[in-house]
């Protein structure tokens, strides 16, 4: 009876070497890319960063949020900032790195949120990457000036804050 089973176990690895894993899924196919990734620009400028942060504040105003918001340059680093009164203190450093997240990486925070929340977890190894949506590139000629980081509210509230403040800019 041994002898018989000896050349079965021998062959026991290789079989799990040609059946897939369990649970193992093939990768799913690149996505068509919808638009050309835009390029850097020059820094926008102090001036601006804090009007687009005035106007931001005053939209969350309007629809009785408390933020936090920071306007950074291309690189990611702090040009101007506000918070309101009474603003939970860590979304300080939140509104900045959804900002910071926008700028070196971008995109939109909300679009890094909705990979991972569709099961892209991997995103959530990448150090620079903040996916909590309210973190929107600023753009001027179809290059990165800047981006706009806000955090008080919910994500898609902060989000709605960042582009109401952006589009009115326009």
């Amino acid at each position: 009876m041994r002898a018989m089973l000896r050349p079965r176990l021998a062959a026991a690895p290789l079989l799990l070497l040609t059946q897939p894993a369990v649970g193992q899924q093939a990768p799913a196919p690149p996505a068509a890319s919808a638009a050309p990734v835009p390029a850097y620009g020059p820094a926008i400028g102090l001036d601006e960063a804090q009007a687009l942060a005035e106007r931001t504040v005053a939209e969350a105003r309007k629809r009785g949020f408390r933020i936090a918001v920071a306007i950074v340059d291309p690189s990611g680093e702090m040009i101007a900032f506000l918070r309101m009164d009474d603003t939970q203190f860590g979304s300080i450093r939140i509104a900045e790195q959804k900002a910071r997240t926008s700028a070196r990486m971008k995109g939109a925070t909300a679009d890094f949120e909705k990979r991972v929340l569709g099961g892209r977890t991997v995103t959530l190894a990448v150090d620079e990457v903040l996916p909590i949506a309210g973190g929107v590139p600023i753009l001027r000629d179809g290059r990165i000036i800047g981006a706009i980081g806000v955090s008080g509210g919910s994500a898609a509230q902060d989000d709605e804050v960042a582009r109401a403040a952006l589009a009115e800019a326009r």
